[in-house]
């Protein structure tokens, strides 16, 4: 008869309570008990009223081969009652997650939160990369832009200043002629 140590549900809807019994393994959750070796309340604030144990009894039922539940286990371990079963448990737990760790993959799901955050992270990184590299693209673009226009109001300054030059100069010229003409325009007047 193989014999199991768990926990069998009592209370009312939304304000469980729990028993920890020896059952044998094939009895249905709140089946025929074979022992009962104490309870715990999850809704009791008092940690010390929260659990209830009889730990030579649970101890009598784990020498005899009797297998723990994985809650029933950790309530044992906090009392301080080490078996067998916690430390096999640990050591696959352990084993499954180096070979999680060597296929590459996540172990449980904070490792693939944590995963995801960092593919995220690395990606809005590229992307911030790329965004500023493309406005320093436009900013050199607009330097460059703003350079030539420069050097073309430059230039047409120039231009303007030269345009300006001349006409003075033909307007000096001009007057020029025109004295030199007025004088011989007198001149055949006067024929």
């Amino acid at each position: 008869m193989a014999v199991k140590l768990r926990m069998t549900r009592m209370g009312r809807r939304h304000r469980p309570f729990f028993r920890i019994n020896a059952i044998e393994s094939r009895e249905p959750r709140d089946g025929r008990i074979l022992e009962n070796l104490g309870h715990y309340d999850p809704i009791e604030k008092d940690p010390t009223k929260q659990i209830k144990i009889n730990l030579e009894r649970a101890k009598f039922w784990l020498d005899n081969g009797a297998i723990p539940s994985d809650s029933v286990s950790q309530i044992l371990l906090r009392h301080g009652l080490k078996h067998k079963y916690a430390e096999e448990k640990t050591l696959r737990l352990a084993k499954a997650k180096a070979v999680a760790r060597a296929k590459g993959k996540p172990f449980n799901e904070a490792e693939r939160i944590a995963i995801e955050k960092a593919a995220k992270a690395a990606e809005e990184k590229t992307k911030a990369d790329e965004e500023a590299k493309v406005k320093a693209e436009a900013d050199a673009k607009a330097k460059a832009a703003a350079q030539e226009k420069a050097k073309a109001e430059a230039e047409a300054a120039k231009d303007a200043e030269v345009k300006e030059e001349k006409p003075e100069e033909k307007t000096a010229e001009k007057t020029e002629a025109e004295e030199t003409k007025e004088p011989q325009a007198k001149e055949e007047d006067g024929k």
